[in-house]
């Protein structure tokens, strides 16, 4: 079974607070978003793997550690992902970005592909799957399949928010994929949105209604 990491970092609890509030703006969410998803970034990768390297300092030569060269790629699941990716950029700029779009069919209810992109080496990458919301799960469980179909072996999903029902979701479907949050909240509402949760991550992102 895969692992759950909330991280309970005070500046991450801080800042996904003003994320919360209904009453931040547009610019102060977007900017909030991107802080949060570098912090936890640096909590998600805490396990990349190091090699030992020998530099000259301005004063002698040492012995010092450098990363082993492993590939990172970022998989942000539109639209809100996108909002998630720049924060974890500007700490691995050397990461590559892939794109997955989906939408639910109104009939079956099943999430549809309609645009996936990855890097063309995704098999050799660590991949960090980002959405704002874990809710239902399907949405998160689903763009995890179509990496998967398309060759990714190690993936991580990185989600702000999570709600227990989502969690259970994409442990049972894929419990390979270890899930780091910054909360976990208390359900579901009957509408589907996470309870306390933020609302409409997307459209908290880009001011749309």
């Amino acid at each position: 079974m895969s692992k759950v990491y909330v991280f309970d970092h005070p500046l991450i609890q801080h800042k996904l607070t003003y994320i919360r509030d209904k009453h931040t703006g547009t610019k102060q969410f977007r900017e909030l978003v991107e802080e949060v998803a570098m912090l936890m970034a640096y909590e998600a990768t805490r396990d990349l793997p190091l090699t030992e390297a020998v530099i000259e300092t301005p004063v002698a030569e040492t012995k010092t550690k450098v990363l082993a060269g492993k590939k990172l790629g970022v998989v942000p699941i539109l639209r809100a992902g996108l909002g998630m990716v720049d924060g974890i950029l500007n700490l691995i700029p050397s990461a590559k970005v892939g794109h997955i779009g989906l939408y639910r069919d109104p009939e079956t209810m099943q999430p549809v592909e309609y645009y996936c992109k990855l890097p063309s080496d995704v098999a050799e990458r660590d991949l960090i799957a980002v959405d704002p919301m874990l809710a239902t799960g399907g949405s998160a469980a689903a763009a995890i399949t179509f990496m998967k179909q398309r060759g990714a072996k190690n993936i991580k999903l990185m989600c702000l928010i999570a709600s227990p029902e989502g969690i259970e979701l994409v442990q049972r479907e894929h419990p390979d994929v270890d899930i780091y949050v910054a909360a976990v909240d208390e359900c579901l509402n009957d509408h589907g949105y996470i309870t306390p949760g933020l609302g409409d991550a997307g459209d908290r992102l880009y001011g749309t209604k």
